[in-house]
């Protein structure tokens, strides 16, 4: 894809040679149900044929009608009920089974696709989230693959019955009526391609009084949410200004599209129905001079109509088709990219890690930023079941070590290993399965307690359940609900308090039964009574277990083993909470005093 296309990817699609070998990807979706698909194009083949048949059929009866059997047919015009009838009956028993056999290739093979891309998503590296918006992810799983979909259902197969009838229509016309179809054929196809660049244009007037309608419809939007605002700095004059102005630009662009609509219609009526007319007229005068019989004019009208409806048609399907090969073309992009986790068929066996950690002058910097170091030789030496905690002000490195650590990125230089062997020797599923981490902002899933515990280890038995949420000091709250571990946490566990939320991520580490543990400070959030009960699992959780604490409070990290005091991606100072205290124009030294003043000030 082209960088402007990805910078802009919902921009006017065109059909390119380029674009359409690199949509050709999707019809391996498409392979496993070709049988429906071969089947559903012959029946779109057969009824396009049978339905151009109808004007014929028609035209023949008004000949048999005014006693001119051009075919000798020696049919009686009340016996062509049962001509139309089979015709009618034909074409919907086609139209019936094509539309099911078409539905069944675009939505099994769309299905596919979903999985394969969601799959693919899903199993990307951190920098490939941040570098994209998840609305733009989210746009691709279902508005590019919805396009594709309406494309392979009803577009395509549009387009070619469109194609077919028009090739058809313009055989049979040519060898029904050659003096008329010439004129038809050299005045009917230009008007309506006339209308068509007509029609355009009024679509792209429509489509920017609609975008900036919606200007002024976040204008309305804004103000309200955000009242309070308006109405403390006074600014009521200001935001009616706002809007006023944008409403007037779209009355402005609202009566260019009326100009326009209107010189459309005037086109309509004078122009096109003008030449449609024009070419009824010269029909009829070959009519009166026996040149043509009055039921092939009356085939020739209703062909006509057919094919300027088929002409007409293509400007919509090609745009329709352009908007499924340029969505075809994002999807691809992705399915054919890298990926960093390739473990998705089932739950990954952790790897058999002790929990000795050492980081050996490791250097990093972000990807989009590899002019600013972020970390500059850091050296840590974890021992098995060791617990430290990682000090430090932010922006000083200590939650980019934990994400180098679980191999979020890659290290710009240096090593990291874990029981004496290199991290990227590691299958990175296993190494993260090895690992837990309870965050300090927790983010639950939208379903139920039991879910979201499980979270931490699917296949665990009731048993196992009970057990992680005892030992969390969770069981009692989850039953004193009425529906238990059944209960709905609510969008992001919302419907959860700060405490309760931490002893579910807590429960579901407990499960998980991980080698290494990982604390963004737990209790930093909670209230007294909370935290209390919270640091209590968590110490059971920490217990046997080697633990790297990122820590805010330097109260809840006195008794680990080691502290790293980082600055500026750098280790400053090292030692326990004693030795660290008794440097006194130290960094450690001076945060803890800051957070002894502010408590002092706050009780």
């Amino acid at each position: 894809m082209s960088d402007s296309a990805k910078k802009d990817p919902e921009k006017k699609a065109k059909i390119t040679k380029d674009s359409l070998m690199a949509s050709m990807g999707i019809f391996r979706y498409i392979k496993p149900y070709r049988g429906y698909f071969i089947a559903g194009m012959v029946l779109l083949v057969l009824g396009s044929i049978l339905f151009m048949a109808f004007p014929g059929v028609a035209g023949e009866m008004a000949n048999i009608a005014v006693g001119k059997d051009k075919y000798n047919l020696n049919i009686e015009v009340e016996d062509f009920w049962w001509i139309f009838l089979i015709i009618l009956v034909g074409q919907g028993i086609l139209s019936y089974f094509r539309t099911i056999f078409f539905t069944i290739v675009s939505e099994k093979g769309m299905a596919d696709l979903r999985k394969d891309l969601y799959d693919k998503i899903i199993t990307q590296s951190i920098g490939f989230f941040e570098e994209r918006r998840i609305g733009e992810l989210t746009s691709r799983i279902t508005t590019d693959v919805e396009q594709m979909q309406t494309a392979f259902s009803i577009t395509l197969a549009e387009f070619l019955r469109q194609v077919i009838m028009l090739v058809v229509g313009v055989i049979i016309i040519a060898a029904l009526t050659p003096k008329l179809s010439l004129i038809m054929l050299g005045t009917f196809p230009i008007i309506v391609i006339i209308a068509v660049v007509f029609g355009r244009y009024i679509r792209k007037l429509s489509k920017k009084r609609q975008d900036k309608l919606a200007e002024t419809n976040t204008i309305v939007e804004e103000t309200f949410q955000s009242f309070s605002v308006v109405k403390s700095f006074a600014n009521e004059w200001l935001e009616s200004i706002r809007y006023s102005k944008s409403v007037g630009e779209v009355v402005k662009i609202s009566i260019e599209f009326a100009k326009i609509r209107g010189l459309f219609f005037a086109f309509i009526i004078t122009i096109l129905f003008g030449g449609f007319f024009f070419i009824l007229w010269r029909g009829a005068l070959l009519v009166k001079m026996g040149q043509m019989e009055v039921g092939d004019l009356f085939s020739f009208i209703i062909y006509t109509g057919i094919l300027g409806g088929a002409i007409a048609s293509f400007s919509t399907l090609y745009a329709t088709l352009a908007q499924a090969i340029g969505a075809t073309e994002r999807v691809m992009d992705i399915i054919n990219g890298g990926q960093e986790v390739t473990q998705i068929d089932g739950p990954a066996t952790p790897a058999d890690i002790k929990g000795a950690i050492k980081f050996d002058n490791v250097q990093f910097s972000y990807p989009s930023r590899s002019d600013l170091p972020v970390l500059k030789g850091i050296n840590l030496n974890i021992e098995k079941g060791n617990k430290i905690a990682l000090v430090g002000q932010s922006g000083s490195g200590k939650s980019t070590i934990v994400q180098l650590l679980m191999k979020f990125y890659q290290i710009s230089g240096g090593t990291i290993s874990i029981d004496g062997k290199d991290i990227n020797e590691y299958n990175i599923s296993q190494l993260r399965s090895a690992m837990a981490i309870v965050p300090q902002e927790v983010i639950l899933f939208g379903g139920t307690i039991r879910e979201n515990i499980l979270y931490g280890k699917p296949t665990a038995t009731e048993f196992e359940l009970e057990e992680a949420a005892r030992k969390s000091n969770s069981l009692e709250f989850i039953n004193s609900f009425p529906d238990g571990f059944q209960t709905i946490v609510g969008d992001r566990g919302i419907k959860l308090s700060g405490g309760q939320r931490q002893r579910i991520a807590i429960a579901r580490a407990i499960l998980k039964d991980p080698a290494i543990l990982i604390l963004d400070e737990a209790t930093s959030s909670l209230d007294a009574g909370s935290e209390k009960v919270v640091q209590d699992a968590l110490d059971f959780l920490l217990e046997g277990r080697t633990s790297i604490i990122i820590a805010h409070r330097l109260s809840t990290i006195k008794d680990v083993d080691h502290i790293y005091v980082l600055d500026k991606g750098t280790i400053a100072e090292e030692g326990s909470h004693e030795e660290l205290l008794a440097k006194e124009d130290g960094i450690y030294n001076n945060l803890a005093k800051l957070q002894f003043d502010v408590r002092m000030a706050n009780s």
